[in-house]
């Protein structure tokens, strides 16, 4: 179930981006389970949905001892360097397309946790809304997290300095995309002002002027991409109190979703 969960591939990322263990110079101590076993369990949470506790016992640690190292690994965020390391390979081969970006955004139910809001199109039930901007094939750029009485205009600037620098065929890490699509929810004059000096072209659908499926076909990695991540159960209702806690369940799957589709 180990391997299954955490192919070869991943494991190789993950010991890149996870920091050593401090040695206890006292000795003496439980031993602490291995890496690979705690982070298949994390992984079984993300996909399954279920809860700690219902972490199965044939993956090594108990749910409390998987609950520990993501918290701790959270905090390390080891996720965004997981998140890094799968761009790079695919961005050192040339195979990522920043020429035509897409902006999205898809709202999730929330129990509990900050940042969370009034969703206005669901008749104001407390809501959190994940942001990400994907490149032209549909890969994960940056991913954000707020509440879902947030207007969409508001995410464009924060995502594109979120971006990572990855890795380039030649020359040094790239982080800007050369252009940005959105849909009529990004319609306003400051996100267009805000991308134009970072030196980032847009292609927003105008209101009252256009249709927005004129921009279906560079949109529907966005669409594609949101949809990829129901895969990831966790996802499907908010169960974290700490922001930090969601955008690492969030960075998670578009790990998984990524490495899987690179590894195809």
């Amino acid at each position: 179930m180990v391997e299954h969960l955490v192919p070869d591939g991943l494991w190789e990322l993950f010991q890149r981006a996870v920091p050593e263990v401090p040695s206890r110079p006292q000795g003496g101590g439980r031993r602490r389970y291995g890496d690979r076993e705690v982070l298949a369990a994390i992984i079984f949470v993300a996909t399954s949905g279920c809860t700690w506790s219902q972490v199965p016992p044939v993956s090594g640690p108990s749910g409390a001892t998987a609950h520990r190292r993501f918290t701790e690994w959270s905090k390390a965020r080891v996720w965004a360097k997981l998140h890094r390391l799968v761009l790079d390979e695919p961005g050192s081969r040339g195979e990522l397309d920043r020429s035509r970006c897409a902006i999205g955004a898809v709202n999730m139910r929330a129990r509990k946790g900050d940042p969370t809001g009034p969703n206005p199109v669901d008749r104001g039930k407390e809501e959190s809304k994940i942001h990400l901007i994907t490149e032209r094939t549909g890969l994960h750029l940056p991913v954000g997290i707020s509440g879902a009485n947030l207007h969409d205009s508001q995410a464009p600037e924060p995502l594109v300095r979120g971006i990572p620098p990855i890795r380039s065929r030649r020359g040094p890490r790239r982080r800007k995309p050369a252009k940005l699509h959105g849909d009529k929810g990004y319609d306003y004059a400051h996100p267009r002002k805000r991308l134009r000096e970072r030196g980032v072209r847009h292609r927003i659908a105008r209101k009252g002027i256009e249709s927005s499926k004129r921009l279906g076909r560079h949109r529907w990695v966005i669409e594609w991409t949101m949809a990829r991540l129901a895969g990831c159960r966790r996802l499907h209702r908010r169960h974290e109190r700490k922001a930090e806690h969601l955008l690492a369940f969030t960075s998670i799957a578009c790990t998984l979703i990524r490495y899987r589709r690179l590894t195809k």
